[in-house]
């Protein structure tokens, strides 16, 4: 069962900065997480050390990588929205 699609395809003109904002954002992702691998391999001892609420830093620092990532998702998501509703009116009028 084909069906066509709900919108009409068409020129992305907000790509390019949506493109750039998704490079920067995996960027301080990365430097983020190299930070946490960084500790693992040159100082292992501190990953057992208690943080937070009787858990060690590499559960804090681990739940704080996937917090951060999905905080990191919705920013670009908001942020993306507002690009193409700015950058893409035009096809609307």
């Amino acid at each position: 069962m084909k069906h066509p699609p709900a919108t009409k395809p068409g020129i992305d003109r907000a790509s390019k900065k949506k493109s750039k904002l998704g490079i920067l954002l995996f960027i301080v992702y990365s430097v983020v997480y190299a930070g946490f691998v960084t500790i693992g391999v040159a100082n292992y001892e501190l990953m057992g050390k208690i943080v937070l609420g009787g858990q060690n830093l590499a559960i804090v620092y681990g739940f704080g990588l996937i917090i951060f990532a999905i905080i990191l998702g919705l920013i670009y998501n908001a942020i993306c929205t507002g690009y193409e509703n700015k950058m893409n009116k035009e096809d609307i009028q």
